[in-house]
């Protein structure tokens, strides 16, 4: 198997890491090199894209949360783009699911939410 990547880009303001069809223990540093390079970008919103993800074992997990937790920590929000079925069970199973907002789809995941939008003034 090819040695996965994980490009970092900028769509939107936002940072954007693409995971590829596995993430485990064998590239999960990897992925933790990612996303602290996508960290260094403005604080804002960092969405992780796996939708082409179908597996996720427990060192990704671990690395997801961690960005997560450190995202939080900075004034920053992750956002996860999931849509394979085994990798929304993983986190329906543990419970991230309730922890890291999850969207079904990339566009979901870059569009504002009413905590991130920025206020329209008051018409006067």
């Amino acid at each position: 198997m090819p040695e996965a990547s994980f490009p970092v880009e900028m769509v939107s303001g936002a940072a954007v890491v693409t995971t590829p069809e596995e993430i485990d223990i064998s590239n999960a540093a990897r992925l933790r090199a990612a996303l602290l390079e996508a960290a260094t970008h403005q604080p804002g919103v960092l969405v992780i894209d796996m939708t082409q993800t179908e597996f996720c074992d427990s060192a990704g997990l671990n690395v997801l949360v961690r960005a997560h937790q450190r995202a939080r920590d900075n004034g920053s929000e992750l956002r996860l783009a999931i849509s394979g079925a085994a990798v929304l069970r993983i986190f329906a199973i543990t419970g991230l699911d309730r922890t890291i907002p999850t969207f079904p789809g990339r566009s979901e995941a870059l569009a504002p939410t009413p905590d991130t939008a920025i206020p329209t003034p008051p018409a006067s």
